[in-house]
């Protein structure tokens, strides 16, 4: 998912590098920028009809993806393979026109995607709410580090969850409550859900606000509607899950039994307990159930003494395909979020080729699915091809653009792990300073391929110039984000146009991950999360 450009500095104590720095290294291979424009302008066309899995999207482009890193002469990765097969189960759901909103003397109803959205993820003909009873349950967190749990006392069975999202750190400003600012996972509506589905819930609803979802409902209308992919599993969830727009909610509150009405203040209140709304939905959803195997695309440059080590670079290549038009256009080409990062990866195999081999071995994982849930990384982690134990890094590419060379490097989950010294040193070269992500608030770090490679233990680096360019400012670099991700972000207009399009700060951002890869390659050296990051374990265990 696109990770927007910063929106402000921060004080942060983080030195820009001056003009005088000399630290640049003139003998790296370049990557070549033409190659990135060129594999952009094919994999956003039109003719690859916004590269959704399962689709003829799908074909042309793995079968793009093989082709290019086999002129090249980059190696199948998976035996003889380039692709690793990833089950999954597609359901086109067609939900209700409307929510029926029944109790307490009064009934109304809340109109579908205008109001509300809804799917399920349960490979059925048909499910529904009947009546379900409203109950709302605050950040529909359970947190026992946190002492916070907004489950608790309830009954679940039959019932619907009315929950907000981002955590309550955001929502008051206050460091000591979960990480301040910060949004940590319990933040994520994917958290939302599979909380409910523990829980047992009939159906969960996020009441959606822009502020802290940090998208507009506009996105929500692309995202949850259509179709919709999901790996197979066991795992409990819940019939129905669904947004509904802040306005909805505040006529559901206003119909409800509930003295406080501001849902807001209520999930902070002392002592807060999930508490029945006395009124009750109704919603159906008649299903379409596909069940067909999408593509992870994975290629290798063997590395010459240590070839059974590697670093990642990971990249999504789908994106949302042909929905609902929008002023005429129904492809979703996906220009940005991540023609971009896809053609970043054969720009950057392009570059490894034409260099010195590698000590190490290079790995290119184009993985399916992320638009979805983050699910290509998701089987892959729980179907590693090459051992956790012996990946050293990955950098993950998602959704570059920028308005000409920028001065920032900002990183995604900055002080978890060692690759920020990496990504530092490789910076200075290039005259930049690096800055944690301002916006950590919109928990980016959650929102991309690299968390799934974390969860196993492998350190990650997420990053790109995001804040202040040397020929423009950074209120300026803000507005360019403002009108992408206001106008273009999940959107048919987020296309390519050669005229305009400026990729020379994009190019920098590749020169730099190559170079970080290069580096890392080289040495004998596995870099290290921090003390304090949720995925020391992991790497520790392995």
């Amino acid at each position: 998912m696109k990770k927007y450009l910063a929106a402000s500095l921060l004080a942060l104590g983080f030195s820009c590098n001056s003009n005088e720095n000399n630290n640049k290294d003139t003998t790296a291979v370049q990557v070549d920028q033409e190659t990135l424009a060129r594999h952009i302008e094919t994999l956003a066309s039109d003719d690859f009809m916004g590269r959704m899995p399962f689709t003829e999207g799908e074909e042309k482009t793995v079968n793009y993806l093989q082709e290019e890193f086999s002129k090249l002469g980059v190696s199948p990765g998976n035996g003889d393979s380039y692709f690793q097969e990833v089950p999954l189960v597609e359901i086109t759901g067609t939900p209700s026109e409307t929510m029926k909103i029944s109790g307490q003397g009064t009934e109304f109803d809340l109109e579908f995607f205008e109001e509300f959205v809804a799917l399920t993820l349960k490979p059925e003909e048909e499910v529904s709410l009947e009546n379900s009873e409203l109950v709302f349950a605050g950040y529909g967190i359970v947190a026992p580090e946190y002492g916070w749990n907004d489950y608790e006392g309830v009954d679940w069975e039959g019932k619907t969850a009315v929950v907000l999202v981002n955590d309550p750190g955001f929502a008051t400003g206050d460091s000591t409550l979960f990480k301040g600012n910060e949004m940590t996972y319990y933040g994520r509506w994917t958290y939302k859900y599979e909380e409910a589905g523990r829980q047992g819930a009939a159906g969960v609803i996020i009441i959606h606000e822009t502020e802290p979802a940090s998208y507009g409902w506009n996105v929500v209308q692309s995202g949850w509607t259509g179709a919709q992919l999901n790996l197979e599993s066991d795992a409990p969830v819940a019939d129905v899950q669904g947004w509904v727009t802040r306005e909805a909610a505040e006529k559901l509150f206003e119909a409800s039994t509930l003295e406080n009405k501001n849902y807001n203040e209520l999930a902070l209140s002392d002592g807060f307990k999930a508490t029945p709304m006395g009124i009750n939905a109704s919603v159906s959803i008649t299903n379409e159930i596909d069940r067909n195997t999408s593509k992870n695309v994975i290629a290798v440059v063997e590395g010459s003494e240590r070839k059974d080590e590697y670093i990642f670079y990971t990249a999504h290549w789908d994106h949302l395909g042909i929905g609902r038009p929008i002023e005429g256009d129904s492809i979703y080409n996906g220009a940005v979020d991540n023609a971009s990062g896809t053609a970043a990866l054969i720009a950057i195999a392009e570059a490894f080729k034409k260099g010195e081999q590698p000590k190490r071995s290079i790995a290119f994982i184009a993985v399916t699915a992320e638009e979805q849930g983050l699910l290509g990384s998701a089987y892959y982690a729980e179907n590693p091809i090459f051992p956790p134990e012996k990946t050293v890094a990955v950098i993950n590419i998602d959704a570059l653009q920028s308005p000409g060379k920028m001065k920032d490097l900002t990183i995604t989950g900055f002080g978890h792990s060692e690759m920020d010294e990496y990504a530092k040193e490789a910076a200075e070269k290039q005259d930049r300073y690096i800055i944690p992500d301002p916006e950590a608030e919109k928990g980016f770090f959650y929102r991309s391929d690299h968390f799934n490679f974390a969860k196993i233990g492998i350190p990650a680096l997420y990053a790109s110039g995001s804040h202040e360019g040397f020929d423009m400012s950074a209120g300026e670099v803000k507005a360019m984000n403002d009108e992408y991700s206001a106008n273009r972000y999940h959107q048919p207009s987020d296309e390519y146009d050669p005229e305009t399009t400026e990729l020379s700060g994009v190019r920098e951002d590749l020169q730099l991950f190559y170079e970080i890869g290069l580096k890392l390659a080289n040495e004998d050296y596995f870099p290290k999360w921090y003390e304090g990051s949720e995925f020391k374990a992991a790497r520790e265990k392995n």
